[in-house]
C-alpha cells in the first residue's frame, strides 16, 4: 500500500517492511506501515478496542482518538517515527509504533538509539501471537534505522503485554516506577530470541497445517449438476473416505430448489451455508476463482484447496493471477494449497479426510507424503498402495503458491501419526529454513526426499528461487549433513519409507544373509559391500528348504549379536515331487513374522522372486499403525534401535524414539546401546527413554518388507544403516570451538573490511590482492606463504635470495594457475642456476614473462596437495568444502561439503568423506599427515566466513599438509556486500 504523495517527503515509503505472517491459531495477516490514508482503518480499529484496552494503552479513559491524534498517529517518517499495522481483510486489527528518544525521554533524532514503543491489539484478536509477530518486526525495523533499545512502559495489570515483553528472548530490565512497569529491551538478536521466534514459527506453521487437514467441516465449491467432473469427483471421495465432518456441495448454478447432491446438502454460495466452514476445495474454472475465494473469506473460511488449472502453469498472465490468489486469500487469512492441486489425505482415525482425485485411496499408515507434482503423487500412491503401504497424510500441492515442503515438515515434526516422511520436490524455496527444519525433524523421524529437476534448475511455474550456483552433489551432501535420507527415484523413496516405517532402526552396518537361493545370496551380498554395508557369508538353506528352516535360520540370525540387520532371499521351494512350488508365500510369510516377532528388534527385509502371495503376505499381516510400546526393558549389547518419535494409542507396538550409541567403525564390536540424549522431541509426545527399548518381542511392527531385486532391499537398508549413524552422532552434536587465544581479530577483521569495501562498495564485489588476502586471513590464524614477483630472471633470482633456497617457481597467469600438469610449476629449485634454468623452460614453453607472471615461493614441506574452499551461495548460504588437489580429484567431483558455521565434529568428517581420504592416512605405508592441523584450518575458515557475510568466497589452493603441520600456498578472497539472508530476521512468508 504506497502513502499518499504529502507524506514524508524524505523518506520513501519502506515497502521491503510488508510482510504476510502466519499467527499462533494458523491464521494468515499482514504487517505493514501505517501511511496517512489509513486514518479512517485508524478510527474504525479503535472504535471496535474495548475501554480496558485503551486503558492499558493511555494510562487513563481515552474513548475516542481526537483529530490531533489520529494525524500523528498516521504521519510518520519511517526513521524516528514508524507505525506498523496488522491487518485482516483490510482492515485493522492490531498497531505499534516507536518514537525515538533521547537518554532523559524526550523526542530525538539520530544517533538516539532508544526508542519508546507501545503497541494495542483488538480485543477479539488477543491470544493469537499478534503483538509477538509485531514486536518482531517493530524491532528489525528499529535495528536497520539504528536504535538498539525499545523502553516500554505499562501497567502492571496488563499481564498480556508484559508476558509479550518478558518471552520474546531479548536482553531486558525491568523496575517499577510511577505505579508502572519499565521495561528496557536491547534489540540485539540472542540465541534465546531467536530460539523463541523459530519455536513459535513451527507452531504457528504447523498449526496453519492442521487447519487445512482436519477440518470441521468442508465444501466443495464447484460440483456438477450431474455426475462426472473435478468437484463431484471430490464430493464422492469425501463420502468414500467416510469423512467425520460436515461435507457441502456449492454451485452457483444450482436452482433454488435443489437441497442435496449425493446426499449432501447443496448451497449456491459459501454465505448461505448457516455453519461455519473450515476447508474449502475449489474446483470452478481459473476465472471464478476470485468470486469463490471472497466468497469464503467474507464467511470465515479457514484454508483453501485450489484444483483449478490456469495459473503460473499457463505463462505470463497465468503468473500474475496466481500472485493476486495468493495475495486475496491472505488478506482474509487463509492459506492455500495449490492452485493446480491434486489435493490432500488425512488418514486419522477422527478425520478421513480425502480431498483429493486419487484414483485408489490408500490405507491408513504411518507414512507421511508431500509431492509438488500431480502426475508424480498419483504414481506414488498407486505404487504404495500395490505395495500395500499405508499413509498417515498426502499433499500434492501443485504450484505450491502458498504451503510448501517446509510447512509439512513443521507439521510432520510433531504429528503423532506419522513415523516417516517422504517428499517429492522440484525446488526449494527456501533451502536455509528446510535445511533448518528437516535436521530438526531427522532427529525424531526419517525424512527421506526425492528432488526432480536436480540439473535443468527448473523451478515451480511462478516462484521467485534463489537460483543456485552449486552442483547438485553438493546439495546432497548438505541434506545428508541435515539427516535428510536423499534418493534418486520416487522407487527408491518408497522403499526406503517402507523399511522406515515398519522396521527398527540398525545398530550397526553387519548383515546376515540367509535363503534358499546361493545365487540370490551371492547378489545381495556383493551388493551389500556395493553399499558399504558387511555382510556376513550368505547361510545358503538350499532349494529344499521348508517355511520352517526359514523360521529357524530368521531366528538364529537375529538372536546372533554379530548382525545388526537381516535379509532374507527367496525363490520358489521343490517340494517332495520334485515340483517348484510358488503358491505357498502365505506360509512363508506366517513363518518370517513368527520369527521376527519372537527375537530381537532387528530389522528385516525379504527379496523374493516369483513366489505367489509372498508380498502380499507379507505386506497385509497386521497393521502399519503404530501399536503400545512395551514397558522399557535393559538392553542386551548391539540392540538396535527403532524409527518414529510418537506414539499415540493404537492395536499394536510402535516403534521407539530410541537411537543406539555411538556409531560402530569398520571391524570393531557391537554398538553400545545408550539412547539418544538431548534429541529433540517433539511437542506433546512423550521422551525417549533412557534405555533404548530393543531385545523384547512384539517391539516390531508386523509388516516385513519385499523387494523384486537385491540391489533394491540392499540400497533401502544402506540408507537406514546410514541415517541411523547420523542420529546416533546428532545425539551429541558437535562444537564450534572459540578459538580464545589472540590468534583471531574480529573487530579488527571488520574494519579491514569496511576500509576494503569502502563507502559505495561494489555490488559486483571485490577481488583482494594476494597481499590483502593475506593480512585479511592472518587476522583470523590462517598464515598463507607469501610470494614474490619475478619479472625477470634477475627478480627471480632476488627473491629466491631474500626468501632462501631452495623455491618454487610458478606461473600465476589465470589459465595456468594450479596447472601443475601444463608445466606452469617448478618445485625444488636449489640454487641460482637451477633457477635460471628453469626461468628460462617456462618462457620457452608457455610465453613472455608478461603473460606468466611468475613468482617465487620458498618451498614448503613435503606432503599431500589439499583444497580448501569457502562460498556463499545465494540458495544454500555459506558452504565449506574440502578435496584433494589436482585435475583428478575436480574430474571425478571428489569433493565433500558442509553447511558453515562448521562443528568440530562436521571438520573431522568433512576430510573423512571423501574418495581419496585413505592418502591422508597413510596409504600404502606412507606417513599419516597433520589431520589435526587440516581441522584447525577448516574451523579457522569457517568462522571467517560465518563472522563477516561479507567474504563471499574463499579459496586456499594448495594447502600442503605434511606430517607436523601444514602450509597455504595460496589463496584468493573475494569480497562483496553482504547478500541477504532468507533465514534471519522476523517471521514472514515468501512475497509473489
Amino acid at each position: 500500500m504506497q502513502p499518499a504523495p504529502e507524506q514524508s517527503p524524505h523518506h520513501a515509503y519502506p515497502d521491503h517492511w510488508e510482510a504476510d505472517v502466519v499467527l499462533r491459531d494458523g491464521g494468515t495477516a499482514r504487517i505493514r506501515p501505517i501511511t496517512t490514508d489509513d486514518a479512517e482503518r485508524l478510527v474504525s480499529f479503535y472504535e471496535q478496542v474495548s475501554d480496558e484496552s485503551k486503558y492499558y494503552r493511555f494510562f487513563a479513559p481515552y474513548p475516542r482518538l481526537s483529530d490531533r491524534d489520529v494525524h500523528r498517529f498516521t504521519h510518520h517518517d519511517y526513521v524516528d517515527r514508524v507505525g506498523l499495522a496488522v491487518t485482516v481483510g483490510g482492515e485493522f486489527i492490531a498497531t505499534v509504533r516507536y518514537d525515538r528518544i533521547d537518554e532523559r525521554g524526550r523526542p530525538a533524532s539520530a544517533p538516539a538509539d532508544q526508542a519508546e514503543v507501545a503497541f494495542l491489539v483488538q480485543d477479539a484478536h488477543q491470544g493469537r501471537g499478534v503483538a509477538s509477530a509485531l514486536l518482531e518486526h517493530i524491532a528489525a525495523v528499529a535495528r536497520e534505522r539504528g536504535i538498539r533499545r525499545f523502553a516500554a512502559e505499562v501497567l502492571p495489570a496488563n499481564n498480556k503485554m508484559i508476558k509479550v515483553f518478558r518471552d520474546a528472548g531479548y536482553t531486558q530490565q525491568r523496575s517499577f516506577e510511577d505505579g508502572s512497569v519499565h521495561l528496557t529491551l536491547d534489540l540485539e538478536p540472542t540465541a534465546e530470541s531467536l530460539a523463541v521466534q523459530r519455536g513459535r514459527e513451527q507452531r504457528a506453521e504447523a498449526r496453519s497445517v492442521q487447519r487445512l487437514l482436519a477440518p470441521g467441516s468442508v465444501a466443495v465449491i464447484g460440483v456438477g449438476r450431474t455426475p462426472g467432473g473435478v468437484g463431484r469427483t471430490v464430493l464422492r471421495n469425501l463420502l468414500g473416505a467416510g469423512f467425520t465432518g460436515r461435507t457441502y456441495a456449492v454451485n452457483r448454478a444450482f436452482p433454488a430448489d435443489r437441497a442435496t447432491v449425493d446426499g449432501v446438502p447443496a448451497h449456491r454460495s459459501i454465505g448461505e451455508i448457516e455453519e461455519p466452514v473450515d476447508l474449502a476445495v475449489v474446483a470452478v474454472p481459473a476465472d471464478r476463482v476470485p468470486e469463490a475465494v471472497a466468497d469464503c473469506g467474507e464467511h470465515g473460511v479457514q484454508g483453501l484447496v485450489v484444483l483449478s488449472a490456469g495459473y503460473a502453469e499457463w505463462g505470463a498472465e497465468g503468473r500474475e493471477r496466481q500472485r493476486e490468489l495468493v495475495r486475496q486469500a491472505r488478506s482474509y487469512g487463509m492459506r492455500i494449497i495449490g492452485p493446480n492441486a491434486f489435493g490432500v489425505i488425512n488418514n486419522a482415525e477422527t478425520v478421513r479426510l480425502n480431498a483429493s482425485l486419487a484414483p485408489e485411496p490408500p490405507a491408513p499408515g504411518r507414512i507421511g507424503l508431500f509431492t509438488q507434482s500431480g502426475a508424480i503423487g498419483i504414481a506414488l500412491l498407486s505404487g504404495l498402495y500395490r505395495r500395500g503401504a499405508g499413509l498417515s497424510t498426502f499433499i500434492s500441492a501443485g504450484n505450491r503458491a502458498d504451503i510448501s515442503g517446509n510447512d509439512f515438515l513443521q507439521y510432520w515434526y510433531e504429528d503423532p501419526d506419522t513415523d516417516v516422511a517422504l517428499l517429492y520436490l522440484e525446488s526449494l524455496g527456501n533451502p536455509r529454513k528446510f535445511t533448518r527444519l528437516a535436521r530438526r525433524t531427522a532427529a525424531v523421524k526419517p525424512v527421506v526426499v526425492v528432488k526432480g529437476a536436480r540439473h535443468s534448475g527448473s523451478t515451480p511455474p511462478g516462484h521467485a528461487v534463489p537460483v543456485s550456483r552449486i552442483p547438485d552433489a553438493t546439495v546432497s551432501a548438505l541434506m545428508r549433513q541435515a539427516g535428510v535420507i536423499r534418493v534418486d527415484t520416487v522407487t527408491e523413496m518408497v522403499d526406503a519409507g517402507l523399511l522406515l516405517a515398519d522396521q527398527p532402526l540398525p545398530a550397526g552396518p553387519r548383515v546376515a544373509i540367509l535363503g534358499n537361493s546361493e545365487s540370490l545370496g551371492l547378489l545381495t551380498y556383493d551388493a551389500c559391500l556395493a553399499e558399504g554395508l558387511r555382510p556376513r557369508p550368505p547361510l545358503d538353506l538350499t532349494t529344499a528348504a521348508t517355511p520352517q528352516d526359514f523360521r529357524n535360520a530368521l531366528a538364529e540370525a537375529l538372536a546372533d549379536d554379530g548382525c545388526d540387520s537381516v535379509v532374507v532371499t527367496a525363490i520358489p521351494w521343490v517340494g517332495e515331487d520334485g515340483e517348484a512350488e510358488s503358491g505357498d508365500g502365505e506360509v512363508l510369510a506366517a513363518a518370517l513374522h513368527t520369527a521376527a516377532a519372537a527375537g530381537p528388534a532387528k530389522p528385516v527385509a525379504v527379496v523374493h522372486v516369483e513366489i505367489g502371495g509372498l508380498a502380499e503376505a507379507l505386506a497385509a499381516a497386521t497393521s502399519t499403525v503404530a501399536q503400545p510400546r512395551p514397558p522399557a526393558q535393559p538392553a542386551p549389547a548391539a540392540s538396535p534401535t527403532r524409527t518414529g518419535a510418537t506414539t499415540p494409542p493404537g492395536p499394536g507396538p510402535a516403534p521407539t524414539a530410541a537411537v543406539a550409541g555411538a556409531p560402530t567403525p569398520p571391524g570393531s564390536g557391537p554398538a553400545p546401546t545408550t539412547a539418544v540424549a538431548g534429541a529433540p522431541t517433539p511437542p506433546g509426545s512423550s521422551p525417549a527413554p533412557t534405555t533404548a527399548v530393543t531385545g523384547a518381542p512384539g517391539t516390531r511392527n508386523g509388516r516385513i518388507p519385499a523387494y523384486p531385486a537385491a540391489e533394491r532391499a540392499v540400497r533401502a537398508l544402506a540408507e537406514a544403516v546410514r541415517y541411523a549413524q547420523w542420529r546416533r552422532q546428532a545425539a551429541v552434536p558437535g562444537k564450534v570451538p572459540e578459538f580464545l587465544d589472540d590468534t583471531i581479530d574480529e573487530p579488527g577483521t571488520a574494519g579491514l573490511i569496511d576500509s576494503l569495501l569502502g563507502p559505495d562498495p561494489d555490488p559486483r564485489g571485490l577481488q583482494l590482492a594476494p597481499d590483502q588476502a593475506r593480512e585479511l586471513l592472518g587476522r583470523y590464524g590462517i598464515t598463507v606463504r607469501p610470494t614474490l614477483p619475478a619479472p625477470d630472471p634477475d627478480a627471480a633470482v632476488a627473491a629466491a635470495a631474500r626468501l632462501g633456497y631452495p623455491v618454487a617457481l610458478k606461473t600465476t597467469a589465470p589459465h595456468l594457475r594450479h596447472r601443475a600438469d601444463l608445466g606452469g610449476v617448478r618445485l625444488d629449485l636449489a640454487n641460482e642456476t637451477a633457477l635460471r634454468r628453469a626461468y628460462g623452460e617456462l618462457t620457452d614453453l608457455l610465453g613472455k614473462p608478461a603473460e606468466l607472471q611468475p613468482v617465487v615461493q620458498a618451498m614448503a614441506p613435503r606432503g599431500v596437495d589439499t583444497v580448501v574452499r569457502a562460498t556463499i551461495d545465494p540458495a544454500a548460504g555459506a558452504v565449506l568444502s574440502f578435496g584433494l588437489a589436482g585435475a583428478p580429484s575436480e574430474l571425478l567431483g571428489d569433493t565433500a561439503h558442509r553447511l558453515v558455521p562448521a562443528t568440530d565434529r562436521d571438520a573431522a568428517e568433512l576430510i573423512r568423506s571423501i574418495r581419496a581420504a585413505p592418502v591422508l592416512f597413510g596409504w600404502r605405508g606412507a606417513a599419516p599427515v597433520d589431520t589435526a592441523s587440516l581441522e584447525e584450518l577448516l574451523l579457522r575458515v569457517s568462522r571467517l566466513v560465518d563472522d563477516h557475510p561479507e567474504v563471499v568466497s574463499i579459496a586456499l589452493e594448495p594447502v600442503v599438509v605434511a606430517t607436523q603441520g601444514l602450509t597455504v600456498l595460496g589463496a584468493a578472497v573475494r569480497l562483496s556486500p553482504p547478500p541477504a539472508r532468507t533465514d534471519l530476521g522476523p517471521r514472514r512468508l515468501p512475497n509473489y
